[in-house]
């Protein structure tokens, strides 16, 4: 009896090893269910609407407005499409009023109206109109209801080379009444199709590109200046709010908090999106207005990213009436880009994505999902909140005391990007956090970092990395890291080291080495491995290349050419043309590598920019640096003695799934 009940605790201890063992997945806690859509319809999502009656409204980059029945899949679990309208030109915004629609089109706000209630629009009225260029990135967007009942659309600035305002309001937020009038409110847009409002305020998104150093959320105000100046160009029209010009702006590359302290007008960004970190291309958001039904994050905002298909988690705060937060990993794994979300009326959220010439690392040209809580509590941190000497975390539910309190638990950095009109920006400034002190609460649902406040530096990203927390059950945060902007820091008393459940030794901190890093704007060094870049043809080729090939980019991530050849030993020269409107690199590696170069190439983090995305691999065989749009970079290389067919990536984080061409090395 004894060896029995000895065997029986052993196996319960192993059947509890193995259970903490197995590591949550996201798709425990928040299922994606497919809407499967008919083969001759393209569901290219530009616009979504839910319903009263349960349906789901589209409208799609096609110029189509689709109608679906049954989108939550019960009954038979077949959704029904019906198509509403169709003509449209590129509307990628879509608002149900009850007896009608407003959708954006490139160069208006249209009314569509059933008249006949037959299920099909048979007026279309230009409801608010404004001037195109025909230029191909004017995209417009909306519009979107605010709380108070009023109207918000946006407009794309062109694309030439740079971000530019050809047509009168593009780079603007305006209001738009009832009348049709459109009221100037805000500018400094780039690329804005994410907007809206969270706790009655209103935020937009913004992509990198010129003069955005990485994605970004802002709170706008009427008559904020939220970066970009093309738009400046329209701020002496009768009706602007704004009264900076294009003139008033710097281009001195230091980081944007700092140039908005002497630069009134100009809006710092709530919340910073790290570039590849978590996303490349903010889009959509909504806040959680579930009471709920869409798991512990009532009050917090979701916010889409195109490029790599995935959702964040976004929690913010007001301190000294400054808008300021955390973003966090929440959902990978969709079938395409997201560009829209909206809440059903069960709480659950559908996704509607899209990516031809907007490439994303999901698969699919476009699709709809809806995104299911699957009523299981997630271990993650719930928020951060500013403190006067750190920070204080709150987990959704208590943490393992003495692994939370653990000093190696935790791992804190800070960054930030230049502001300037170059083309994205490294991570510059970056700075290692030490912890003075660890305070975890009786309850286990908070820790309380505490730091040299001299350490906490305003405008920067504050990166919270907690891989060593767990668990009361020992299973480890579904996600590990945050990233906090930290505009203001909060009031109140600092914590007394008599109260730290652990006391960290403190680092000696240089805090003259600090200001200097505080204040510098120098990119950092490029140390991807040099040897295998030469853009200097070598002083040893007299009779120069034996073969010069030129290599382009062309929409949708893809190089212009899909396969090259040389002969083996000789001496080649790539002209690496970058005609695209994304940043781009070109790394020629060993046969069959080049998923696995570009993976290591987005795990490298915080380096990941200035390593120019290129790591250090033996199967990297040579590369170029990043290169921006409508720029060109040659690099010079010895082609492999050994014949075979050897690969061309951009490894640009969201790139490299995509982006690839075939070397084939001649004897």
């Amino acid at each position: 009896m004894k060896n029995i009940l000895l065997t029986t605790l052993i196996s319960l201890g192993c059947v509890s090893a193995y259970a903490q063992s197995k590591q949550n997945k996201e798709d425990d806690f928040y299922r994606i269910i497919t809407i499967p859509i008919p083969e001759n319809i393209k569901m290219e999502v530009g616009g979504m609407q839910v319903l009263p009656d349960g349906r789901l409204a589209t409208s799609t980059r096609r110029g189509e407005v689709w109608m679906i029945g049954n989108p939550y899949l019960k009954g038979d679990g077949q959704p029904s499409f019906h198509r509403f309208a169709s003509g449209l030109h590129e509307p990628l915004g879509l608002l149900y009023r009850g007896k009608d629609f407003l959708i954006s089109q490139r160069g208006e706000v249209t009314r569509l109206v059933d008249t006949d209630n037959d299920g099909v629009a048979d007026v279309y009225d230009s409801f608010a109109k404004w001037p195109l260029s025909g230029n191909y990135h004017q995209y417009s967007y909306g519009p979107v209801p605010m709380p108070n009942g009023e109207l918000l659309v946006t407009l794309n600035l062109d694309w030439v080379g740079r971000g530019a305002s050809q047509s009168k309001w593009r780079g603007w937020m305006l209001k738009l009444g009832e009348d049709g009038k459109l009221t100037p409110f805000a500018t400094g847009l780039r690329s804005p199709s994410g907007f809206g409002s969270y706790k009655g305020d209103i935020f937009y998104t913004e992509n990198q590109g010129d003069w955005v150093g990485s994605g970004r959320m802002t709170h706008l105000e009427k008559g904020d200046f939220a970066g970009n100046p093309a738009g400046l160009r329209w701020s002496k029209e009768e009706g602007s709010p704004v009264k900076l010009t294009p003139s008033d702006v710097p281009n001195t590359g230091e980081p944007l908090y700092d140039v908005a302290k002497k630069l009134p007008g100009l809006k710092a960004p709530a919340v910073w999106f790290p570039h590849t970190l978590v996303g490349i291309s903010t889009s959509d958001f909504k806040e959680d207005v579930t009471n709920g039904g869409f798991g512990p994050f009532a009050g917090q905002m979701f916010v889409g990213d195109q490029g790599h298909s995935i959702i964040t988690r976004v929690d913010l705060e007001k301190v000294n009436g400054v808008w300021q937060g955390t973003v966090f990993p929440f959902r990978e794994g969709f079938m395409s880009g997201i560009l829209r979300m909206e809440w059903g009326l069960d709480g659950s959220m559908f996704v509607g994505q899209t990516s031809r010439g907007w490439s994303a690392t999901g698969k699919q040209e476009f699709g709809i999902q809806r995104l299911v809580w699957t009523g299981k509590m997630p271990f993650e941190m719930k928020n951060v909140h500013s403190m006067p000497d750190g920070f204080e975390i709150t987990f959704t539910s208590p943490v393992d005391k003495k692994a939370a309190a653990d000093q190696d638990a935790y791992k804190l950095n800070s960054f930030t990007y230049k502001y300037h009109q170059t083309y994205g920006s490294p991570i510059i400034n970056t700075q290692e956090v030490p912890l003075k002190g660890i305070v975890v609460s009786e309850d286990g649902l908070k820790v309380r970092l505490v730091l040299d406040p001299a350490l906490l530096r305003k405008g920067y990203i504050h990166e919270i990395k907690a891989d060593g927390v767990k668990g009361a059950d020992g299973n480890p945060l579904l996600h590990a890291t945050g990233y906090y902007t930290l505009n203001e820091i909060a009031s109140g008393n600092p914590v007394s080291a008599s109260a730290f459940t652990t006391t960290v030794k403190a680092a000696a901190v240089d805090h003259s080495a600090h200001a200097a890093a505080a204040n510098a704007t120098a990119e950092p060094a490029n140390s991807a491995p040099s040897a295998k870049r030469v853009v200097d043809m070598p002083a040893s080729w007299t009779n120069g290349p034996d073969q010069t090939i030129t290599i382009g980019t062309v929409p949708g991530l893809k190089f212009d050419i899909s396969e090259i050849q040389v002969k083996a030993g000789s001496r080649v020269k790539i002209v690496f043309n970058n005609n695209d409107d994304m940043l781009h690199n070109l790394v020629i590696t060993k046969p069959g590598t080049a998923n696995a170069v570009g993976e290591a190439g987005l795990n490298l983090g915080l380096k990941g920019s200035e390593m120019n995305y290129v790591p250090k691999s033996n199967d990297v065989l040579f590369h170029s640096n990043i290169v921006e749009p409508e720029k060109s970079e040659s690099i010079y290389f010895v082609a492999p003695k050994q014949a075979g067919t050897y690969q061309y990536v951009c490894t640009f984080p969201g790139h490299y799934t995509l982006m690839q061409g075939k070397l084939k090395v001649t004897k």
